[in-house]
């Protein structure tokens, strides 16, 4: 595991943009495991810069998202799809038919899972995945629990999380209780995973995840046995790590 000590947020998503603004150059057809949350908004507003200004070329990339809520459609403008587009997939010049979000509205969910750990096969793996942590070391909508589940699942939000969340709705009664999750199998197949993380609040995470024993009661845990892990995270986030 590779940890990067930054100065603050801003330097972790230019960080975080040079790792994946490399790849996206050495191999412009890469597979890119993306996630949402406000974590990674700076990421990519630094590739939207790098495309615009430094001919960054997403044209043959291809992007394999994390989640999606249950019940709302990628119209919809909390949904993981409109996120995606609104401050990603709109501003670069990708092909938005290579961008994949599970379907919200999907009549059998469970066959919606099975179709999107089918896509993961497909593509082989993620050449990069990007991730960010829950402040109960949450990773994607993979929540503690007693088990780790490795495949594409269906997930009943904790009360943290929506609570995390509800600052995205009108109100805490409009965020959606469940949601299509990618499991821990095809997070962890990713042949470069990266974990940013900033602020005192996710602190604990960043400390249980990387020094931790590895549980399924911390799922940021499990990169632990990742054979490539940068871990790029700020001085805040790091604070109780035992780092300084």
């Amino acid at each position: 595991m590779k940890i990067l000590v930054v100065a603050d947020e801003n330097e972790m998503s230019v960080e975080a943009s040079r790792l994946i603004g490399a790849l996206v150059r050495t191999k412009p057809n890469a597979v890119l495991g993306l996630p949402t949350g406000s974590t990674p908004l700076g990421t990519y507003r630094e590739l939207i810069r790098m495309c615009y200004e430094e001919n960054l070329d997403f044209s043959r990339i291809h992007t394999i998202n994390l989640d999606e809520y249950v019940g709302l459609s990628g119209d919809h403008p909390q949904s993981y799809r409109a996120f995606m587009k609104n401050n990603f997939f709109d501003h670069i010049n990708i092909d938005q038919s290579n961008t994949h979000v599970p379907n919200g509205l999907a009549e059998n969910v469970e066959e919606e899972c099975r179709r999107y750990d089918d896509l993961l096969r497909h593509y082989g793996c993620t050449d990069l995945q990007l991730i960010g942590i829950g402040q109960n070391g949450h990773i994607a909508f993979n929540e503690p629990a007693d088990a780790f589940t490795p495949e594409t699942h269906l997930v009943t939000l904790t009360e943290s999380t929506i609570n995390a969340n509800q600052r995205f709705f009108d109100n805490r009664e409009e965020v959606p209780r469940t949601a299509i999750s990618m499991g821990m199998r095809g997070i962890m197949s990713t042949k470069h995973l990266i974990l940013i993380a900033s602020g005192e609040g996710k602190a604990d995470a960043v400390a249980k995840s990387c020094f931790g024993p590895v549980t399924p009661e911390v799922p940021g845990s499990l990169i632990q046995l990742h054979p490539c892990v940068t871990v790029i995270v700020d001085e805040a986030a790091m604070s109780l790590s035992g780092f300084y």
